[in-house]
């Protein structure tokens, strides 16, 4: 399946949407194309991430990757996280997911970024194998903690 890989704008929300939402079903959340478009068409008013879209030769997307700008104050470089990876599930096993990998990185490379990061569900091992077959490396020093300020 060919395909071609770009930035996304505000001019492909709805391109994006319904990926967007897929992948927040893919994590336990329930169906709300509106709630999806809306968190978007937030990100893209303010400039708050970078969208990397895959779309086939009619323009449909086939998936996504969402870059968060942040920085390492111990380093004190700009990083990025890489916060969402989707692919249509017509669109798996066809190198869609890792060309979208290879244009973060390279998208990074290109705004002077330090390093990208990004955290997966434990039981992803289809994930992380291909993270790790592209030369991504599991954190063995640091632990990830949250604290929730909502429900």
């Amino acid at each position: 399946m060919p395909f071609q890989l770009r930035q996304a704008t505000i001019h492909d929300l709805d391109r994006v949407a319904p990926l967007f939402d897929g992948y927040r079903q893919f994590y336990g959340q329930p169906a709300d194309l509106p709630r999806a478009r809306a968190y978007l068409a937030e990100r893209f008013a303010h400039h708050e991430s970078v969208i990397l879209l895959a779309a086939d030769e009619q323009g449909r997307g086939l998936g996504f990757t969402q870059l968060y700008p942040s920085f390492s104050s111990v380093r004190t470089v700009r990083t990025y996280l890489l916060n969402d990876l989707f692919v249509a599930p017509e669109a798996r096993r066809q190198g869609v997911a890792e060309a979208l990998l290879h244009a973060a990185v390279e998208h990074g490379r290109a705004m002077g970024v330090a390093s990208l990061s990004l955290s997966t569900a434990h039981d992803n091992l289809p994930a992380q194998k291909l993270y790790e077959s592209l030369g991504w490396k599991r954190d063995e020093h640091y632990r990830e903690y949250s604290f929730s300020l909502v429900g």
